[in-house]
């Protein structure tokens, strides 16, 4: 017997058979390390953007191949799953698209934004044109000294470039840059390596989070690993599973790509990602010198959140198993309590069919056993009822008496 499929079902299919290997659209090897991945991603991006390439069919299909293949490989889960058992293994309907706002028009902003409003994680892009502007080194860039905070605000899709030279005792020290937001921007910080021909390259970039009344983002090379914590991943599965909210919570606590500068001038930008207004903030460069103890506090705090997520792991196991035979428990729980029920009545019923008694009729008795007593009750009323003074006759007052007087005859 045939079966007729759809349209769309069938060019859905030819698009999973002509999908290519994610390492080999983003031109990398299957044991790169994330950043070249993120690198890679980022300059097939840039070339392959719709504002770059309008009216761009080819460029447009190889820009959405491009994005699809970096959201498998820049996920470590969805990554292990692809070398697995390939595509099957992950789900097309959780990737997570990155938008650039700055080409989305003002009705797909909206929407964005009240998506946003309610919860749902939406993850943004740097704008092409902020890109492309620094590659060719076209940008502003502002000097920052150590231990100088700058309050400004940046314009939507926009950024404030700033360079910042550390000492070769400074770099072995430890440097911190840290940005906020009083009024809880959103902002991305972002870092740029040099170019050969004078331009920048996007190299790292992190999200700003809500952390008590501000929002902030810092990147902390401090000369050992320091975790980063992406809050987004996984975000669709915690949507359709509320437990995994909880146990895919430190899902996203990976390392990041540089612990350490070396001595030199470094660029630094401020990325404003908010979706309508400008994005205040304050941004500062710290050498780690005089914090010898907080850097050693966080290294033990990481270690302890990177324990605690093995634990997490193992704990996910026995939770679902208890979970399941919990469940499982209360079914046979309403299965039997019906069922003990059900016997009960059928005990009664045969106790009751032990008599030759016809069965009485309840309910024609009482309506006879009401009816006397309702109009017994109603003329006793009637006697008792006392005339009011409305009923009693108005008698007449004396000198409210009509005499007739004939004038036709004197007194």
């Amino acid at each position: 017997m045939s079966t007729h499929r759809s349209k769309s079902e069938r060019s859905s299919d030819a698009a999973k058979q002509q999908r290519r290997d994610p390492y080999e659209v983003l031109g990398v090897s299957r044991n790169c390390t994330d950043q070249e991945i993120k690198s890679a991603y980022r300059k097939m991006a840039l070339k392959y953007h719709p504002d770059k390439n309008a009216n761009d069919p080819v460029a447009a299909d190889m820009f959405k191949e491009v994005t699809f293949s970096y959201n498998i490989l820049s996920d470590p889960d969805k990554r292990r799953q692809f070398d697995s058992a390939g595509f099957e293994a992950v789900e097309s309907e959780s990737q997570e698209l990155e938008l650039d706002l700055s080409s989305l028009g003002a009705v797909n902003t909206m929407f964005a934004a009240l998506f946003s409003k309610l919860g749902v994680p939406i993850k943004t892009t740097v704008s092409a044109t902020v890109l492309e502007e620094a590659l060719n080194g076209v940008v502003t860039v502002r000097p920052l000294l150590l231990d100088q905070a700058i309050t400004r605000k940046v314009d939507k899709q926009c950024a404030h470039f700033y360079s910042i030279t550390i000492t070769e005792e400074e770099a072995l020290a430890g440097f911190v840059c840290r940005v906020q937001s009083s009024d809880k921007s959103k902002f991305k910080l972002l870092y740029f390596d040099h170019e050969g021909n004078g331009g920048l390259n996007l190299a790292l970039q992190e999200d700003s989070a809500k952390t008590g009344k501000v929002t902030s983002a810092g990147m902390y090379f401090l000369g050992f690993p320091v975790y980063r914590l992406d809050q987004t991943l996984n975000s669709m599965a915690a949507a359709k599973d509320p437990d995994a909210a909880f146990f895919k919570k430190l899902d996203g606590f990976q390392p990041c790509e540089l612990s350490e500068l070396k001595a030199g001038t470094h660029v630094f930008a401020v990325y404003g990602d908010n979706f309508f207004k400008s994005a205040s903030y304050t941004i500062e460069a710290l050498c780690a010198a005089p914090f010898t103890e907080e850097k050693e506090d966080l290294r033990d705090v990481e270690a302890q959140i990177l324990t605690k997520r093995v634990e997490l792991s193992k704990f996910e196991n026995e939770y679902r198993e208890v979970l399941s035979q919990f469940t499982e428990m209360t079914g046979r729980y309403a299965q039997e309590m019906q069922a003990i029920d059900e016997l009960l009545k059928q005990r009664n019923d045969i106790h009751a069919s032990y008599t030759t008694v016809p069965p009485m009729k309840r309910s024609s008795s009482k309506n006879r056993n009401r009816g006397p007593s309702r109009e017994v009750k109603e003329d006793a009323q009637v006697r008792e009822k006392k005339p009011t003074t409305r009923d009693r006759p108005k008698r007449k007052k004396w000198f409210n008496i009509h005499l007739k007087v004939d004038k036709r005859k004197p007194c």
